[in-house]
């Protein structure tokens, strides 16, 4: 494939879903030193036209029948983390997909000193896998990496750099 998106600047956002916003914000606000900047909704697709004869949640986010509020949050970097809450449809998974289902994700960060983020992580509600995993060759040789998830089972990943240990 030789084509590529016009313009790319760079990646804007990562979005997750938690099953209460407010929890959530005050979570990820914390765990990552972020402020909301900005909350919309609720959506209700039951509220609002059709578009292209489709219900209004599902031409826009792909769920039929939804109902949803988000909170965007800002990092001290400027990276920001959008958090949605679904109330609706019925039938939403209250479980995010394995690492190895379509759609399976996690989100990176970069942090100084990974020991210092085991020691305070359990306290601030992440659960940890086993690790940390220390690379001592090839391409990522020099980072320790940890795997963990949130409240609501999203998983993430710490990675600390040699160069800043």
């Amino acid at each position: 494939m030789t084509d590529s998106l016009p313009g790319l600047e760079g990646l804007d956002h990562v979005g997750l879903t938690v099953l209460d916003l407010d929890e959530g914000v005050e979570f990820y606000s914390s765990l990552l030193q972020a402020k909301e900047i900005f909350r919309l909704g609720p959506f209700d697709s039951r509220e609002l036209p059709n578009v292209e004869d489709k219900d209004w949640s599902l031409a826009f986010v792909n769920v039929a029948d939804a109902r949803f509020t988000l909170a965007m949050l800002e990092l001290a970097d400027g990276s920001r983390v959008e958090l949605f809450q679904y109330d609706r449809p019925a039938d939403r998974n209250s479980v995010p997909p394995r690492n190895c289902d379509i759609g399976g994700h996690h989100i990176a960060f970069k942090v100084t000193n990974l020991d210092a983020a085991l020691a305070i992580g359990s306290r601030l509600g992440l659960r940890f896998m086993a690790g940390p995993i220390a690379i001592e060759e090839g391409p990522a040789a020099g980072q320790r990496i940890i795997y963990c998830l949130d409240p609501w089972g999203n998983q993430l990943e710490l990675v600390e750099y040699e160069s800043v240990r």
